[in-house]
């Protein structure tokens, strides 16, 4: 097994080591963990983002990218600030290139657990609706059928709990917090994103005569948005091999789906989807 990175900064005095979940001459990828963004985020400047320590590492000859003979990467997918999973990194422009017009061909090649308020009934659908180009000063996107890109998610509903739901997101397009919005656009929240409508997961929630001991706050068993990148499936760049490369769920919706299995019992599936779809504009 390849080791994994080891990313730190010296500002901040955090530590982060990202494993790896599988490495040729032409790709590397990496489980991204939820307390370190991808990018710089323009609000926290200061804040420490995966690409900028993984470009510093390599311009100072850190040792996982000397060992690796690393002097290029760059992300083949986006992932959100919060979100953890499969990363994806090209080594070569020419595998960046590939993997870059493989994603943008409307098929389904990613996939995201969400765990979600409400019960998303029928067992998968389709929500095909336009997002806006920029957002609001909250940062907050919006649908907008005249101006907005085009954006296509299916959805399928992997296990519901009473009043909550594990559901699996294919992202068609690559739209900003496109799984977030058609997933609070069906009435269903992701858990932990206040942006669009989602609350933190607590055991108070879960748990009848739940008694917290004096003097202690008590923390979420979710705070963040709870958006996994499951796997991506793509053809190698190179060889053209058909691959999936999967990250097992974090630590985090373990527990939460523990809780939920002990105190809000699963459901079973509606036969019928109680959310029409979307209406859509190809203008």
């Amino acid at each position: 097994m390849n080791p994994a990175l080891k990313l730190s900064s010296r500002e901040t005095g955090q530590f982060w080591p990202i494993p790896v979940l599988f490495e040729d001459d032409q790709l590397l990828a990496l489980d991204k963990p939820s307390d370190l963004p991808l990018t710089p985020d323009l609000g926290s400047p200061n804040q420490p983002s995966m690409m900028s320590l993984v470009h510093r590492d390599i311009e100072n000859g850190a040792t996982w990218a000397k060992a690796r003979n690393i002097t290029f990467l760059a992300n083949a997918n986006r992932i959100g600030a919060e979100t953890t999973g499969v990363l994806l990194l090209a080594k070569t422009k020419e595998a960046f290139t590939n993997l870059a017009d493989q994603f943008g061909s409307e098929k389904p090649y990613k996939d995201y657990l969400a765990l979600v308020h409400g019960t998303p009934g029928k067992e998968s659908y389709r929500v095909e609706l336009k997002i806006s180009t920029s957002s609001d000063p909250s940062g907050r996107f919006h649908p907008n059928l005249q101006l907005g890109k085009k954006a296509i998610t299916l959805i399928e509903s992997v296990e519901q709990y009473s009043g909550y739901a594990l559901v699996r997101c294919r992202p068609l397009t690559n739209r900003p917090h496109q799984i977030r919005i058609h997933l609070s656009r069906k009435r269903l929240p992701v858990v932990g994103d206040s942006l669009y409508g989602g609350h933190p997961l607590r055991l108070s929630t879960l748990k009848p005569h739940y008694r917290l001991r004096g003097g202690k706050s008590e923390k979420p068993l979710i705070g963040r948005i709870a958006l996994h990148s499951e796997a991506i499936h793509f053809l190698h760049p190179v060889t053209g091999e058909s691959l999936s490369i999967t990250a097992p769920q974090p630590r985090d919706f373990l527990v939460a789906l523990k809780y939920l299995h002990r105190y809000a019992p699963a459901l079973q599936p509606m036969d019928f989807d109680p959310f029409p779809s979307e209406p859509h504009s190809e203008a």
